[in-house]
């Protein structure tokens, strides 16, 4: 564990992450969801093709996590903005990869796990604690969110892996990585898994799995999807995170501070 900074104690420090709850989950996945379906938008309804989209999206991922890092404690709006800017990148990442460079996606897939997997080694190397609960120094935060960009370039890489190359389908795996998730849920539960691995487990799964979903809703009927499209489906599950995140401002302030002990 990292000292706390002169003249504070560890009870008045502020985490800059929220706490995980149900809502947390929806928000996510929704979240994962406008990252795969929000990006395919700019880049064929807009006509912004892959580069110019690649780098909006980068400029404005800057913007948000300029914005959360300067904030000085977790605030719903700016915080649950960097998550969705983050998805959106995290996909162009693995698209780049994937359409530009020819990467294969078993490649991709294999080297954003090694990239993960180093991050978490060095952020634990270095603080002892890869806990979400005490996000209370830049550094926690700057390897956090280090995590969260590999977690759903990972996430589109492996979603694309199963339902595309190894032609899975949406809904199967979909289906395929719910599953999972709810081994770890039962792993956690029931068998007392590790709270920490628990949900770094959790949150990587979800990424596929709202990859997946989104895939199936926007996607054409001739594609195995229900033909949505990217408009709709963006637009409805961002009207979604929009209330669930006001909802959270408004009814549980409580957050915005960090747990005692």
């Amino acid at each position: 564990m990292t000292a706390s900074p002169p003249g504070t104690t560890r009870e008045n420090l502020l985490n800059k992450v929220p706490a995980v709850t149900l809502v947390f989950w929806l928000i996510k996945i929704m979240a994962t969801t406008v990252g795969e379906t929000g990006a395919d938008f700019l880049i064929f309804n807009f006509h912004l093709g892959l580069a110019v989209t690649s780098l909006l999206m980068s400029v404005s991922l800057i913007a948000a996590l300029w914005m959360q890092l300067r904030a000085p404690a977790y605030i719903p709006w700016i915080y649950w903005i960097t998550v969705v800017m983050i998805s959106v990148v995290g996909t162009l990442i693995t698209d780049n990869l994937s359409d530009n460079l020819h990467v294969p996606l078993e490649l991709s897939t294999a080297a954003f796990v090694l990239l993960l997997a180093t991050t978490f080694s060095i952020w634990y190397a270095n603080e002892k604690t890869l806990s979400i609960h005490t996000i209370f120094t830049r550094k926690r935060e700057l390897f956090y969110w280090a995590a969260i960009l590999f977690t759903f370039a990972l996430g589109t890489a492996a979603g694309d892996l199963f339902a595309e190359r190894i032609g899975l389908g949406y809904v199967i795996s979909g289906a395929i990585f719910g599953g999972m998730i709810a081994i770890v849920a039962v792993a956690y539960f029931v068998f007392k898994l590790d709270g920490v691995l628990a949900f770094w487990l959790a949150y990587i799964l979800t990424r596929p799995l709202g990859a997946s979903f989104g895939d199936w809703v926007s996607q054409p009927v001739a594609n195995g999807g229900l033909g949505l499209g990217t408009i709709t489906t963006s637009a409805a599950f961002l009207a979604i995170i929009t209330l669930l995140v006001t909802y959270l401002t408004l009814k549980r302030p409580k957050q915005f501070t960090s747990p005692a002990g």
